[in-house]
């Protein structure tokens, strides 16, 4: 998509602080932190939310999630816990319209999800 800012971090039109990438995700930390660590885990094919994935489409969801499990091992706080998050519109705060994970650690996030 031509305005996606994610897609430009993508195709390396706009510099990011790239913490994994294969051929299928990006992820990268986040320029406006929630937590200590908040790192943004996403697919390569411009998804605008989960919805929109098609059933064939999928399988990328499960890659997704082998890749937080890489990064919250290779960065040290998978044994202390970390949050997985996907806002799926715009009431659910999605502000950016491509599909994305946010890892949330660094610091006790308490019970409750939001807030």
């Amino acid at each position: 998509m031509e305005n996606c800012i994610f897609c430009k971090i993508i195709n390396k039109e706009v510099p990011s602080t790239i913490v994994y990438e294969d051929e299928k995700v990006i992820a990268f930390n986040d320029v406006n932190p929630a937590a200590p660590i908040h790192i943004l885990v996403v697919p390569k094919k411009h998804v605008e939310k989960v919805l929109d994935l098609k059933d064939e489409e999928m399988e990328i969801v499960a890659h997704i999630y082998k890749v937080i499990n890489k990064i919250a091992k290779d960065q040290g706080f998978a044994e202390k816990g970390f949050r997985v998050i996907t806002n799926c519109g715009k009431d659910s705060g999605q502000e950016v319209m491509h599909l994305h994970f946010h890892i949330l650690a660094g610091k006790t996030l308490g019970p409750k999800i939001v807030g």
